[in-house]
């Protein structure tokens, strides 16, 4: 890890002077007492005089006495939503490409960046449009500009604000002046790893590396308590550190949102408003699956299995509309040891036909002589349909989602499955998160920007065969009992006390 202790280059202008200047910034700022807190944490990253006001709200929000003389070149703020976090990333973004020289550390042809990256394109475009504002509405900015597109703003000073969203692959290859992380704390992705925020810091520090003071900033309202974003606030906060952790509610740095919204979204939520308005991690959020478990029950370079002649498999399909998420298929079997194994995975990504891509699974159904398959509500009728013109029986899970991920568990902990050595399977169910509400009663799902088509399949298609070949044994009242019953009764599992649902039992 890169440490960065200098401090902050000197300006000529500081970037509370460029608030102030009718000329410049000060028409976003027309109602100074709210923006007081904010002007308290500028003033301290970059290392400016603090008035009594400011040093209170800095021991705070950082739990710690005084600020480093100088400020800071690495920064997480731990906001609530609505705090204004987005604006000030861009602000000193713009701050940074316009009134710092940083030619002198640039090569010839070189070009340095201010990376500004965004959770999804959608947040990417807020932060877009925050800097070519901030730089068109100030005359003299204008002329800087050279070249502007959806993703970049090239000035003529060889500094290129980009944003982009999370993705550690597009970050490599660059001379970073600044890294800007918006929402870091929701850096989920099944293209990239489990832990894409790691990955991408660790892309980022490199390409910082060679600039003197390059500023790293991470900002984002917490959400579980794991991530980059947690492991910095529990190694920093509070803790005298080159490294700046300030946390503070939704209010604390903007007072313009009314209390009685606040009270209202925790009233309905107490835990999901405490993370998004009140600043604290959430303790009801965990992982599900410990990647150590799932990597034990992956085979290694076994990417598909083919057709075993005398084996019986069942599949369990994740249909989709074709526009937003992908339509999956997993196909499994039991082995002579009662081990579930994964033997095939299909996936079509978006856009596609809904109707084409169940004639093609149709084709792998058949070929692995497989007449029905088994998959969730979607849709009402129209899975049924589409797989019924091709052949084959389309039966609705009589579990949801997150009981079969409950279900499944304990048979990945006990080693009785085997998983192909699939990346984004892996990625997905490493991603899953288990959710304690209220009720107490556990839902799993995937983490927010994730998915989960594929480890639905796959551990649906596990769960069948796992269930389909498990022996009843029936204990002597169970027998007494059945033997009591009409002939038409006998083989209806609630009346001797089996739940449909759960599967066979076991009475001894």
């Amino acid at each position: 890890m890169i440490r960065r202790t200098q401090s902050v280059p000197s300006i000529s202008i500081s970037i509370l002077d460029a608030i102030d200047a009718p000329s410049i910034w000060a028409g976003w700022f027309r109602h100074p007492q709210t923006w007081a807190p904010w002007r308290a944490f500028l003033s301290v990253m970059f290392g400016l005089p603090l008035d009594p006001a400011g040093l209170e709200l800095f021991r705070q929000c950082t739990a710690r006495n005084h600020p480093t003389a100088g400020g800071y070149t690495e920064a997480w703020l731990i906001i609530g939503r609505r705090g204004g976090k987005s604006f000030i990333l861009a602000l000193i973004a713009c701050f940074l490409a316009v009134f710092k020289d940083w030619r002198p550390y640039l090569s010839p042809g070189e070009v340095g960046t201010v990376k500004v990256i965004a959770v999804d394109r959608k947040q990417a475009r807020v932060i877009h449009r925050y800097c070519r504002a901030l730089l068109r509405q100030v005359p003299a900015f204008t002329s800087l500009i050279n070249r502007e597109t959806d993703d970049e703003i090239a000035l003529t000073n060889r500094i290129t604000i980009e944003v982009q969203t999370a993705s550690f692959r597009s970050t490599r290859g660059y001379t970073c002046i600044a890294a800007l992380c918006d929402e870091i704390a929701y850096w989920r992705s099944d293209e990239t790893a489990s832990n894409p925020d790691s990955e991408i810091l660790r892309a980022l520090r490199p390409a910082m590396a060679t600039i003197p003071n390059a500023l790293l900033l991470c900002a984002s309202s917490p959400y579980a308590r794991r991530g980059e974003l947690y492991n910095a606030y529990r190694r920093h906060h509070g803790q005298e550190s080159p490294v700046l952790t300030w946390r503070a509610a939704t209010r604390t740095m903007n007072s313009t949102v009314p209390q009685s919204f606040i009270d209202d979204q925790v009233e309905r939520d107490p835990s999901g408003a405490a993370a998004e308005y009140l600043a604290e991690f959430r303790s009801d959020i965990e992982s599900f699956i410990n990647r150590e478990v799932v990597d034990a029950a992956v085979v290694p370079g076994r990417h598909e299995l083919p057709k075993l002649s005398n084996t019986t498999y069942r599949a369990f399909v994740d249909p989709s509309g074709g526009s937003a998420d992908s339509m999956t298929l997993g196909i499994a079997h039991r082995d002579s040891n009662g081990n579930a194994i994964l033997d095939l995975l299909r996936e079509r990504r978006p856009p596609f036909s809904p109707e084409q891509v169940a004639s093609e699974f149709a084709v792998i159904l058949k070929a692995y002589n497989i007449r029905r398959v088994t998959g969730d509500h979607y849709a009402g009728e129209w899975p049924r349909e589409q797989f019924r013109k091709a052949g084959i029986q389309y039966d609705t899970s009589d579990r949801s989602k997150s009981e079969i991920y409950l279900e499944s568990l304990p048979l990945l902990n006990s080693g009785k499955i085997e998983l192909l050595d699939h990346l984004r399977l892996i990625t997905q169910l490493c991603g899953l998160e288990r959710r304690t509400p209220r009720s107490g009663r556990d839902s799993i799902d995937h983490g927010p920007g994730a998915h989960d088509d594929l480890c639905n399949v796959a551990l649906g298609a596990l769960l069948l065969v796992s269930r389909a070949t498990a022996k009843l044994i029936l204990s002597q009242p169970a027998l007494q009992k059945l033997a009591s019953m009409p002939p038409r009764d006998r083989f209806t599992p609630r009346r001797i006390g089996l739940d449909r649902r759960s599967g066979p039992r076991m009475y001894f």
